[in-house]
């Protein structure tokens, strides 16, 4: 304990969800994006967590599969209606297949390197 004391931080479902798929990923480095909680491969983002959501950077089959799901949605962090084409914003709902999909973009990314 430090001279102020320890502080705890409560994680939500959400965030515990997607820092333990992140941290099973070899290879993935935590970081950060907008502010924001991100995994990296290399230097690269390929998914990050905003407002309960895993955000994963996708292609292909991956990327169409993802956005089909009820509440998906192309990522727009600025809310002004310019999304990030690649980037899929994936809801709680869909937590079972958060892993699949993380390992997806990790792949993606990491190839593109």
């Amino acid at each position: 304990m430090g001279k102020f004391g320890s502080i705890r931080i409560q994680m939500t479902k959400e965030e515990k969800a997607y820092t333990e798929i992140g941290l099973s990923i070899k290879g993935a480095e935590q970081s950060q994006m907008f502010g924001k909680p991100c995994f990296k491969v290399k230097g690269k983002a390929f998914m990050c967590f905003f407002n309960g959501d895993l955000v994963l950077k996708l292609n292909g089959d991956a990327h169409a599969e993802a956005l089909s799901f009820d509440g998906s949605k192309l990522f727009d962090p600025s809310n002004k209606n310019r999304p990030m084409k690649e980037w899929v914003q994936v809801p709680i709902s869909y937590e079972k297949k958060w892993a699949k999909f993380a390992q997806s973009a990790f792949d993606y990314v990491k190839s593109n390197l």
